[in-house]
């Protein structure tokens, strides 16, 4: 991974509330934790210690559901559908398969696909379209 792509990453951590990143590529692999000194470790070489003055972030409150939950694999702004104004890929009460586009989220102006990784019914929807999430945030609880 390029050192501007690392540092954008590191830049984007630590303005956020988000305290934990991990990306991989063909590459290698990232991970940078915030709290104290971040540690970058990546795939072939030894960590590399950052320090940052960054308060801790409290943690979010979870909401209480049952099911299985499907969780953001990474930070940036959730969406129902793949263009405003068109439908959207799952209701509450829709029937989805492993594998099934059930949200968008984009992240530095790309476009990821989220796919269930449970078949079942959506009972839940956890965010509103355009709402900024990140990593690990609840999105779905399909049972």
């Amino acid at each position: 991974m390029d050192l501007r792509k690392l540092k954008t990453l590191i830049d984007l951590v630590s303005d956020s509330n988000v305290t934990e990143l991990e990306i991989t590529e063909a590459e290698g692999k990232v991970r940078i934790v915030k709290g104290g000194p971040t540690v970058i470790q990546t795939q072939n070489t030894a960590p590399v210690a950052v320090q940052q003055a960054a308060a801790p972030a409290a943690a979010p409150v979870a909401p209480v559901e049952t099911g299985h939950t499907v969780k953001s694999p990474m930070v940036g702004t959730f969406y129902r559908s793949a263009s405003p104004g068109a439908k959207a890929f799952v209701e509450i009460g829709s029937t989805v398969k492993v594998g099934e586009t059930i949200c968008i989220i984009e992240a530095m102006k790309i476009l990821n696909e989220i796919e269930a990784d449970q078949s079942g019914t959506v009972t839940q929807i956890l965010c509103q379209n355009g709402q900024a999430v990140e990593y690990g945030q609840p999105l779905f609880v399909i049972e």
